[in-house]
């Protein structure tokens, strides 16, 4: 009778340990989550902070697209007021269809194309998108390992249990897949 003692107690400490090394393994990918997340935003902020400056030099020249200007400004206001990562990624969807339409009205105005103060922004905004694209593609790919992870068995049984859920992808909406009309 000892020895099945021992025998159980030892298959409960192997079950134990398998569990923590799951559970462990399951949060440290949601940490990397968060990580990837938190420096993505990093580079959303500085989007954020140059869409002013943007808008206010367009506006100088395209006085009469007043509309297009303020759904700009709305839409970074949202990104900057979200709560969570699927309304941060909503609303920069929503800002990237509206800043590809501050870049279809230059097409309209010469003299905006060729203001040295539009350019910079031009530029600076170019080199913003790239690293934000960069780190989605990071952030994304850390989602997709733990949304894996979450899924297969026996993590699947344990992962409903502990309470952890799938992370959504930052993904480009269906109409900024679009190319943008330029009409003149």
């Amino acid at each position: 009778m000892g020895m099945g003692v021992f025998i159980v107690l030892g298959i409960i400490v192997v079950i134990v340990l398998f569990v923590i090394s799951i559970y462990n393994k399951l949060v440290k990918l949601r940490v990397n989550i968060d990580e990837a997340f938190s420096s993505m935003d990093v580079f959303l902020k500085k989007r954020y902070d140059l869409i002013p400056n943007l808008v206010e030099t367009v506006k100088g020249y395209a006085l009469h697209e007043k509309e297009t200007l303020e759904r700009v400004v709305q839409a970074r206001n949202s990104a900057l007021s979200a709560s969570n990562p699927q309304e941060t990624i909503e609303a920069n969807n929503q800002l990237a269809m509206g800043l590809k339409s501050i870049f279809a009205l230059a097409e309209n105005y010469p003299d905006l194309k060729a203001n040295v103060g539009f350019v910079n922004l031009q530029n600076q905004l170019s080199k913003i998108e790239e690293d934000i694209s960069n780190s989605r593609l990071y952030y994304n790919g850390s989602v997709k390992v733990f949304n894996k992870q979450i899924i297969i068995f026996p993590n699947v049984l344990l992962a409903n249990a502990m309470g952890f859920t799938s992370k959504p992808f930052f993904e480009i909406e269906e109409l900024e897949r679009e190319n943008v009309k330029v009409e003149f």
